[in-house]
């Protein structure tokens, strides 16, 4: 199995029990536990419909979320010898959105954007302690810090509780072999001895200077694995690509995108998925798992060999990469190296299983 289903999850002091029926929450010690506490989120995934329901209703103060044009990204100048470097980014996340999924990402924007109390009150409890003057009785100073380090804690505890957000999934037999197939496919691309970002590309003009590249990327790490967004608790994890501020996670009923600005939300049905094998002029060291199909050198003459006007010439190795996209017309855009091959098929099919098997 690639995943399970817990029976609860805790948040700070409070439970919460997943069943057919819902959501519970209780707070306390065993033998005494009352049932109160944060909101928490029942989604229901089957042929029937795609079903929320809460704990707890949502805030009628909490701001919708805005519509926002569709994101052109900017334009580099070009270089001399290479063209311009052109950025390979996702719009912003307020642009992706659908409207059965507005009050979730309310919430999880919400306690995302919401600050961290305790650091304040861990500064004005040093401040208070500061001022504390010397001629003051001997145990003002042990007893004021035992009171505000237990302030400072139980601030601590609400903000956990706060910025928490908390999902229970319900998926019927066909959609938890879908979600299970989705596993597997990212349990093979975590598999890989190295993954990448691609964050830029831009077209050589003159490759001799360039190993005789056609093309120049700018790439940094990228993982796969399985997990939950920050600050979220649920009864099963999922698979997720993690790259510098930007973090995809393929939920059992969508894909939430996760950046420095905030989430936002594309569903499978809108998702497009792409792959290709592509040959990479390798600078750095081969992976283990990847596969060498040639080598060039990093200055080379008109007729491919090394130019031996230039001293420093090293033989560099081709390597066979495989490259996934993950794209949308809300503007996510999201390309990624990986250096194991024969993957592509596998995640293509799993994501359209998911698309098949979700709800219209």
């Amino acid at each position: 199995m690639g995943f399970y289903l817990r029976k609860s999850v805790s948040v700070g002091p409070f439970r919460f029990n997943f069943s057919k029926s819902g959501v519970g929450v209780s707070t306390g010690f065993k033998g005494f536990r009352v049932g109160t506490g944060p909101r928490g989120n029942y989604i229901s995934v089957g042929r029937g419909g795609l079903y929320y329901r809460a704990t707890l209703p949502a805030s009628s103060s909490q701001p919708s979320v805005p519509s926002t044009p569709r994101y052109q990204p900017p334009m580099p100048e070009a270089q001399p010898g290479v063209g311009p470097m052109v950025a390979i980014e996702s719009a912003p996340v307020s642009a992706m959105q659908d409207t059965s999924s507005a009050d979730l990402l309310n919430e999880l924007n919400g306690k995302a954007k919401r600050p961290n109390y305790w650091k304040w009150t861990a500064g004005a409890s040093l401040v208070a302690l500061w001022l504390i003057p010397s001629t003051a009785p001997s145990w003002l100073t042990p007893f004021a810090a035992i009171l505000l380090t237990g302030l400072t804690a139980y601030i601590g505890v609400r903000d956990t509780v706060a910025k928490t957000a908390v999902l229970c999934y319900e998926l019927d037999q066909a959609n938890e072999q879908a979600f299970e197939k989705l596993h597997e496919a990212f349990r093979a691309l975590s598999s890989c001895r190295k993954t990448w970002r691609v964050d830029a590309r831009a077209a050589v003009h003159d490759s001799k200077y360039h190993a005789g590249a056609g093309a120049l990327v700018q790439r940094k790490d990228a993982q796969f694995g399985k997990g939950l967004p920050p600050k979220v608790k649920s009864n099963l994890e999922v698979p997720f690509v993690k790259a510098g501020p930007m973090s995809l996670y393929f939920m059992p009923d969508r894909v939430l995108v996760y950046s420095s600005s905030g989430v936002g939300t594309v569903t499978y049905k809108d998702l497009r998925f792409e792959g290709m094998s592509r040959q990479f002029i390798e600078s750095e060291s081969v992976p283990s798992d990847a596969t060498v199909v040639g080598h060039t050198w990093k200055y080379v003459n008109k007729k491919g060999g090394p130019d031996k006007r230039f001293k420093d010439n090293k033989q560099l190795p081709i390597a066979l990469y495989e490259e996934i996209s993950f794209k949308s017309a809300s503007g996510l855009n999201e390309v990624y190296q990986l250096s194991k091959h024969s993957l592509i098929d596998a995640v293509k099919d799993s994501l359209k299983t998911m698309e098949r098997v979700l709800p219209a």
